[in-house]
């Protein structure tokens, strides 16, 4: 596996939690869903060899339900959401989802 990709899926583990379907924090449904997108089968393998090693590392005591799926197309998002997090530090949103998973980050990774 490309190191890349490693320290990559590393990261998106640990920081989120893959465990819960269609579900990040209070927000509900298939938007808020975890999963990977892969452009090719070696990224496919990858994504899935990752899983499997996460589901298998005791992490979560619930089962990894991320999804790996193909990507069709990808959409820019709108401008007001573009660097929202930069732009908007003090909004409830950023406040309450967005700056734990930012300190999570940091503990976890604090020396990488």
């Amino acid at each position: 596996m490309q190191r890349w990709a490693a320290e990559l899926l590393t990261i998106f583990w640990r920081v989120h939690d893959p465990t819960t379907l269609n579900r990040q924090d209070a927000d509900v449904g298939t938007q808020y869903r975890s999963v990977i997108f892969y452009h090719n089968e070696e990224q496919k393998a990858i994504a899935e060899k990752s899983k499997q090693e996460a589901d298998a590392s005791g992490l979560w005591a619930n089962p990894i339900v991320t999804e790996i799926s193909p990507i069709d197309a990808f959409y820019l998002a709108e401008a007001y959401h573009q660097n929202y997090y930069r732009l908007n530090p003090n909004q409830p949103y950023c406040r309450a989802v967005i700056d734990p998973k930012i300190q999570k980050f940091r503990n976890t990774f604090r020396g990488k």
